[in-house]
């Protein structure tokens, strides 16, 4: 169910590293507590981003929510489909519905974040 070559925050975001940048979305778990997501606030290409920090907002019909970086480092592609068609989100969270690419400042963040297998552990704990 999570993909094996991401790493995983708390707060359900996840991070995979492709080649020099870092894709970020939210998983899996996030979206199906979300229920249908109806809009998704993303920041400008250029901005930075912190790791922890919120980097955007994601509102569904249920509630709404910070996103938070899993990685520091500058945003160099904001996926402009989740915007136009939030849905994506709920249907492809791992695939079409990523939400930023950050080329990252120190690569060693990741090793705070979860494995697949500890964030799988992790859900089924909430």
């Amino acid at each position: 169910m999570n993909p094996e070559d991401c790493r995983y925050t708390r707060e359900h975001e996840w991070v995979r590293v492709e080649g020099d940048l870092a894709v970020v979305g939210i998983t899996d778990f996030a979206q199906e507590q979300l229920g249908d997501v109806v809009y998704v606030e993303l920041p400008e290409q250029g901005a930075s981003v912190t790791q922890n920090q919120p980097f955007g907002s994601i509102d569904s019909v249920k509630t709404a929510s910070d996103l938070f970086s899993p990685i520091s480092g500058e945003v160099v592609e904001v996926n402009g489909a989740v915007a136009d068609d939030p849905a994506l989100v709920n249907s492809d969270p791992y695939g079409e519905g990523w939400m930023i690419k950050v080329r990252p400042s120190d690569l060693s963040e990741l090793d705070s974040l979860m494995s697949a297998e500890e964030y799988t552990e992790y859900t089924r704990e909430s």
